[in-house]
């Protein structure tokens, strides 16, 4: 399974038997499942429901759903109030008869005057049959959601990739460069030697000198680092194969591989080993960037 990124937008707008319907559902990055549903007013009766069907699409971040249901009304949802009617009318009619005028009363302005035209009516009583017309337009909302988060997850995982070979790279450098630190080291330390001597006129067993290049490279010794990261990397990139979330797990190999890092360049005395371990790091910095937006 590719990964998925946490950032995502989804918007689906339907009329279904007599209902508008609008379903935003948006998400964002954050280390824990968090949902903030709001749905329109008389209409929490479905929220429970949505919570589940979006909990089957994200299993990590933080959800933004919104869930808007309109009535489209019949002539058969309202009907006119006639006592309200009347006594509008015989008010009217009595201002006019107090000021003698002579005017044909129309009814059509009348109807929207307050409280004459009512709704019949109830959205909360509407709200549990209106469910089976919602999550179709629900899920389609979290499918557009679903296909943007993984493009975006297919872009991230191509960089998280190229910056695991960079650490690869960085890695081999080092693998070979560990004999001639070795090497080099001994060199120097003979020659500090027998400058020594020949200013003091000493000597020194082979065996003494022999036994500092053996302390300094048992010190200096970085092969279980090498081969720990190279495993860790080999880990990362199974990790990002898997069908499950992998963000946690992502982050806690990328911790991993800081530890080996840091041990690596505490441990190797060598300006180039040194320089492929910034390396290294500046790689591992952008890994943890990246992974804080994988689920």
């Amino acid at each position: 399974m590719p990964l998925l990124s946490m950032t995502g937008f989804g918007e689906v707008r339907d009329d279904r038997e007599g209902y508008a319907i609008v379903v935003e559902v948006r998400t964002v990055n954050s280390r824990y499942l968090k949902l903030h549903l709001r749905t329109t007013e008389g209409y929490g009766a479905i929220e429970s429901r949505a919570e589940t069907v979006v909990r089957e699409f994200v299993k990590r971040g933080t959800i933004h759903c919104n869930i808007r249901v309109r009535h489209l009304g019949t002539a058969d949802d309202f009907r006119i109030n006639k006592n309200v009617l009347n006594q509008y009318l015989d008010q009217l009619l009595e201002v006019a008869a107090m000021r003698g005028l002579d005017e044909g009363l129309r009814l059509e302005p009348l109807a929207s005057l307050p409280g004459v035209v009512e709704g019949i009516s109830s959205d909360a009583e509407d709200a549990a049959e209106v469910w089976p017309l919602v999550e179709p337009t629900l899920r389609e909302a979290l499918d557009q959601l679903s296909k943007m988060r993984a493009d975006e997850g297919a872009a991230l995982a191509d960089d998280l990739r190229q910056q695991c070979d960079t650490v690869a790279s960085a890695l081999t450098i080092i693998e070979q460069r560990i004999p001639s630190v070795a090497a080099h080291y001994r060199q120097r330390i003979e020659d500090r030697v027998n400058e020594a001597l020949s200013e003091l006129n000493v000597t020194v067993e082979p065996a003494d000198l022999v036994r500092e290049i053996s302390l300094f490279a048992e010190r200096s010794d970085i092969s279980e680092e090498i081969v720990r990261l190279r495993s860790h990397l080999e880990q990362f990139s199974k990790a990002m194969q898997l069908p499950e979330s992998a963000g946690r797990k992502l982050e806690f190999i990328c911790q991993e591989m800081g530890r080996e890092t840091n041990t690596i360049g505490s441990k190797a005395n060598d300006s180039e080993i040194s320089q492929q371990v910034v390396e290294i790091k500046a790689a591992l910095e952008r890994i943890r960037e990246q992974i804080q937006n994988v689920q």
